[in-house]
């Protein structure tokens, strides 16, 4: 079953549950869908919408929420704060589990050490390896932050 569908089957049984917060979350999520789908009918390259293109579109959806949620927390706003953590919620449930602090500090200096790199320069070079083999399971924010502390170091 692909990842739309089951967003679609979700969709529909938050309707019958009629719980309004996942109601306008999938709305959402289905209207991300639509417009990249949009956008890959249009064009010179035309082509299906797969997974990871939903993916990715997920992972950027968690992000605004994300800041959204940090914005919230320094201006004391509980009410906006659950809302959009209950999002986040949601959406990180179409994606696989996310590799904890530790697991990505770990990753990235095993990275790091397996390509020889010595400085701040080699970060291209890690990022894109990290990219390649975690893309799925990695946060590219904290595995940046983590590889700047880390070839600083060196």
């Amino acid at each position: 079953m692909s990842l739309k569908s089951k967003i679609e089957i979700d969709y529909q049984n938050s309707l019958k549950s009629k719980d309004k917060l996942e109601i306008s979350t999938y709305r959402l999520i289905l209207s991300g869908i639509k417009d990249l789908e949009i956008s890959n009918r249009s064009g010179p390259q035309k082509k299906e919408t797969d997974d990871n293109e939903i993916k990715q579109l997920i992972k950027k959806m968690i992000k605004q929420r994300n800041e959204s949620i940090q914005i919230y927390k320094k201006n004391n706003r509980k009410d906006l704060l659950v809302v959009e953590e209950k999002e986040v919620t949601i959406l990180s449930s179409y994606l696989p589990k996310q590799l904890t602090d530790d697991e990505t500090k770990n990753i990235c200096q095993k990275i790091a050490e397996d390509l020889n790199a010595q400085s701040i320069k080699d970060m291209g070079k890690v990022m894109g390896k990290l990219k390649q083999t975690y893309s799925d399971i990695l946060d590219f924010s904290k595995a940046g932050a983590i590889l700047k502390e880390i070839l600083n170091k060196k």
